[in-house]
């Protein structure tokens, strides 16, 4: 199985250069045109046939819309995501501290598979974590009652209540709400994610895939004699990764617009 892995896109407008980056990518991985990103030695290989898409949170930034009345902005990466599907490439999307309330219209009307926090998945017989990453810091209380607030029905009425327009300017709000109580040193965030996924690897996870620190990492371990795996996939602000997972094999690679 062939699978890619990208987080921390944070979309809000059409014009805006990596909205148009990332369309180009999603293009590039429906046609198999994903070698040039994988760094040197991959240039020459044969289309590469993904099977399958993980959206590892803040997609969006910020997603607040209902399954009837979608953000205009929002339509053409939804429309480019519907075309993976339909090329058969399946797709996954995991919620994140900007976008949450997936599930009624990615899964119900999309038919995309759609996880809040973490998915514990069997890939290539590894067994492998993947979620956001925003819940990695136990010690965060602040925030951690913050989105448990966003994510309670109460806010879900309530913002299906109000006006759209009012309702997308209540999801910048809700924007930088979310930045500044996530807010951390980008090493200190590292190193509790490492310390996260390393008590995973203690409960026989091979991989633990996360995004929200905006770096990319791809470090491996040995755990009792086996070999471990974390990665944090970066983002398409400064950085335009992704992961490309093969059999066992990860890479991480970098789209570079022509």
């Amino acid at each position: 199985m062939k699978a890619i892995f990208i987080s921390d896109t944070h979309l809000k407008k059409m014009k805006d250069a990596r909205y148009g980056y990332l369309v180009k990518f999603l293009d590039a991985v429906r046609e198999g045109r994903i070698q040039s990103f994988l760094g040197a030695g991959k240039e020459d290989k044969q289309p590469v046939s993904i099977d399958d898409l993980y959206v590892v949170g803040d997609l969006f930034d910020f997603w607040m819309c209902s399954k009837n009345n979608i953000n205009p902005e929002f339509v053409l990466i939804i429309n480019k995501l519907v075309e993976l599907q339909k090329a058969g490439i399946r797709i996954h999307l995991s919620e994140g501290n900007h976008d949450f309330f997936l599930r009624e219209y990615f899964h119900d009307i999309l038919g995309m598979d759609v996880f809040e926090e973490w998915a514990d998945v069997k890939i290539n017989k590894m067994q492998v974590l993947i979620g956001h990453g925003d819940t990695a810091d136990k010690a965060n209380f602040k925030y951690l009652l913050f989105r448990k607030a966003l994510r309670s029905r109460f806010f879900y009425h309530f913002q299906r209540l109000i006006p759209s327009r009012v309702r997308w300017a209540l999801a910048n709000f809700s924007s930088v709400a979310s930045k500044e109580m996530t807010i951390e040193a980008g090493d200190e965030l590292v190193e509790k994610m490492l310390s996260f996924a390393v008590n995973k690897f203690q409960e026989d996870y091979d991989a633990v895939i996360v995004g929200h620190c905006h770096k990319p990492i791809l470090r491996h371990y040995t755990v009792a004699g086996k070999k471990k795996t974390f990665v944090a996939l970066g983002d398409w602000i400064n950085h335009y990764s992704f992961l490309y997972l093969e059999n066992k094999n990860f890479v991480l690679g970098y789209f570079r617009p022509e």
